[in-house]
């Protein structure tokens, strides 16, 4: 199957000199959730901008299922919903008639069952003939994600969606994505919540730099960039790490109370029965222990630091 969105050494330098984004290649599939991780400043929202034909490249290639971005914009344009990360709306219009005029300007028939449905998805029914301007932060932004889908897209793009909003529409957002998702619509979303990427997305990308420096599966990533710690509550205090240890790069912490072993998580051989073993040749004890993961967001931090 051909991937919906096709990028290829997509670049883009500003009139100031500025390079956004550089030699950018990626394919996204039909019908997954893709998180793109980056800092401020990475490139994330240039390169959506490029997708959906808001700014134009400077060299490159991208692909809309099958459709040219520049040659067959409107073709190409009609399959994408965007939810920006500003608060942009008519702020003396209803909530109804925003998101109708937005199916409208995609050249779609009304289709009040269809816009109904989506109002109400997000929670907006009831404020359907408000003017914008009495709504909250968060309801606009709900506004916001009605307007995306209202000419039924095949592809959503979230810049920043959750950014400064509350947990009840977060949820309901998140909510709303897993079902466009089982309905075959992709999902690609930028996102300062590293934990909804590590909950929500099929793959993660990482951009720094303008350059996407790793794309993987997210379950694939865990397992080969996690490491685990193991931490051994001390029987009795260590001012230091006896010599007979030190092939195993032990940490000491809690004022000498707990020793702590970093291993990786690929491979069956961890390292820790031999470790166990030399502790109990050192005459070192232990009352309890326990062992913690690599977030997502501990992997994120280190491959930017590094520059990967």
């Amino acid at each position: 199957m051909h991937p919906i969105i096709e990028i290829s050494r997509l670049s883009k330098t500003y009139a100031s000199g500025f390079k956004a984004l550089e030699a950018v290649d990626l394919d996204i599939r039909r019908g997954e959730i893709f998180a793109l991780l980056g800092p401020n400043g990475a490139g994330k929202t240039t390169l959506i901008s490029i997708v959906c034909g808001l700014v134009t490249p400077t060299s490159g290639q991208v692909t809309v299922g099958g459709h040219d971005i520049i040659r067959g914009y409107r073709a190409a344009r009609s399959l994408i919903g965007l939810v920006p990360q500003e608060l942009t709306t008519d702020a003396f219009e209803t909530v109804l008639a925003t998101v109708s005029f937005s199916r409208g300007l995609f050249g779609k028939s009304p289709d009040p069952t269809y816009i109904e449905k989506v109002l109400r998805d997000l929670s907006l029914w009831d404020k359907r003939h408000n003017k914008l301007l009495m709504l909250s932060g968060g309801m606009k932004r709900r506004v916001l994600i009605a307007k995306a889908l209202s000419h039924e897209p095949r592809i959503l793009f979230l810049d920043e969606p959750t950014a400064g909003v509350d947990v009840e529409l977060r949820r309901d957002m998140w909510n709303l994505v897993r079902k466009l998702r089982d309905n075959g619509v992709t999902i690609i979303l930028t996102t300062h919540y590293i934990e909804e990427a590590e909950e929500m997305a099929d793959r993660i990308g990482v951009i720094s730099q303008g350059r996407l420096i790793l794309v993987e599966d997210k379950q694939t990533l865990m397992h080969k960039l996690g490491r685990k710690q193991l931490t051994l509550q001390l029987e009795a205090p260590l001012d230091r790490i006896p010599d007979g240890l030190a092939a195993h790069k032990l940490e000491l912490a809690g004022d000498g109370h707990e020793l702590v072993f970093t291993y990786e998580t690929q491979g069956e051989r961890t390292g820790i029965l031999p470790l166990l073993q030399d502790l109990r040749e050192a005459g070192i004890g232990f009352r309890d222990l326990q062992t913690t993961q690599s977030s997502l967001e501990d992997i994120f931090v280190s491959l930017v630091r590094n520059g990967r």
